[in-house]
């Protein structure tokens, strides 16, 4: 026969289950139900002006990698798509790699200051985040196109004859991101370092190791979490980026977010982009999947 106690624990366990319902629906239909809708398109058939009509098909899943030809209807390597996720993915590699080479020595600068100076720079650091993510990139666009401070400048001091083209490239697109994202990458790294105890960098010169061994076998390995933690926020926000390719990458530079927003709109073909967009949420939670396995990794009770 339960006790008191296991009487109230049970109480207790039903009354936070029924304080927490209203919640726990109201996530359910605002986060899964729209995910359904759009896993649910993806088994359609698209309409002729858009929409989808109500007949199963495998149509948008196969037009994430083939393409069937319009005169004899065989299906092809949809070359054009690979190409968009391959430099989809390259971009929020490398768009990581930068902002972890530039974050790094950043966030350790302001976590080797003093209380009052590091308060200081962590509100530089966040000034982007007051700015609307179209504003800064429209910024950067300022910066980089023909007639932009960087060409002005170079063309001035004589360094080159004619503008660099830069604006609606790949490189453009890459610098856009690496600025926008920064401020993910700095934030969690900051986070790590200040945890870190200096006393382990006296410890690691007194056992005769050099600069670079004391970088890669003591501090990396102790700020990894704030590493992986950083590359998740910049790499998953970089994968499906829309504004800052639409942009400064032009109408030959989409990535996936701008690819899924064609097939919405112009292309209409709702299955195709349901599909992809589901593909999309499928690579970032392999990505959050490989985040959690390398933070419990890194984490001393892991």
């Amino acid at each position: 026969m339960p006790s008191n106690e296991d009487r109230q624990r049970a109480a207790s366990t039903r009354t936070g289950w029924a304080l927490s319902a209203p919640a726990l629906l109201l996530l359910g239909f605002a986060a899964s139900g729209p995910l359904l809708i759009v896993l649910v398109y993806s088994f359609l058939t698209p309409g002729d002006y858009g929409n989808v009509v109500w007949k199963f098909s495998l149509d948008g899943w196969r037009g994430i990698l083939f393409t069937r030809d319009i005169f004899d209807g065989t299906l092809q390597l949809a070359d054009a798509h690979l190409s968009i996720f391959w430099r989809s993915v390259k971009l929020s590699l490398l768009t990581t790699a930068i902002t972890f080479a530039v974050g790094f020595p950043t966030a350790w600068f302001i976590a080797t200051r003093s209380p009052k100076s590091r308060a200081l720079w962590l509100f530089l650091i966040t000034i982007p985040f007051w700015t609307n993510l179209l504003i800064r990139t429209v910024a950067i666009n300022e910066v980089i196109r023909n007639e932009g401070i960087i060409n002005t400048l170079l063309i001035r001091i004589g360094l080159i004859g004619e503008p660099l083209r830069i604006i609606y490239t790949d490189t453009a697109v890459l610098i856009g991101m690496a600025y926008v994202y920064l401020p993910l990458m700095v934030l969690p790294l900051f986070a790590a370092i200040d945890r870190f105890d200096m006393k382990l960098l006296e410890a690691g010169y007194d056992l005769y190791a050099s600069r670079w061994q004391v970088l890669r076998r003591v501090i990396l390995p102790i700020v990894k979490p704030g590493i992986v933690a950083g590359s998740i926020l910049v790499f998953v926000p970089s994968l499906g980026a829309y504004v800052t390719p639409r942009v400064l990458g032009g109408g030959k530079n989409m990535m996936i977010g701008n690819f899924i927003e064609l097939q919405f709109g112009a292309g209409r073909n709702w299955p195709l982009g349901a599909a992809l967009s589901m593909t999309l949420l499928i690579i970032v939670t392999v990505a959050l999947l490989f985040y959690v396995r390398a933070a419990n990794r890194g984490s001393p009770h892991g």
